[in-house]
């Protein structure tokens, strides 16, 4: 029964880690949108977050340079955060 109980514990350790991997994947482009750096909240961007992060959701704090997020189409520079307006190139923040 022991043996059981490991190998249940190890499919359910790589069922968490594989969901974990999908979670993180890019979120799929979409022809109304562009990439808009700065703009997100941590943990809410689409991907692109710099080093020591996998993809989507993984920015470490709000407003992130080198995080983006998909927004309308000619809307991202317009955007304004308490950190600065929103960028079509990775800012440093």
């Amino acid at each position: 029964m022991k043996a059981k109980s490991i190998a249940g514990i190890a499919g359910l350790a790589l069922t968490a880690t594989i969901t974990a991997g999908i979670a993180t994947a890019p979120v799929a482009a979409q022809s109304s949108k562009e990439k808009c750096y700065g703009v997100s909240l941590a943990g809410e961007n689409d991907c692109a977050a710099g080093p020591g992060t996998s993809c989507a959701g993984t920015s470490t704090r709000d407003y992130q340079g080198n995080a983006w997020t998909y927004v309308d189409t000619g809307t991202c520079t317009s955007i304004s955060t308490p950190k600065g307006r929103g960028s079509l190139t990775p800012i440093n923040r």
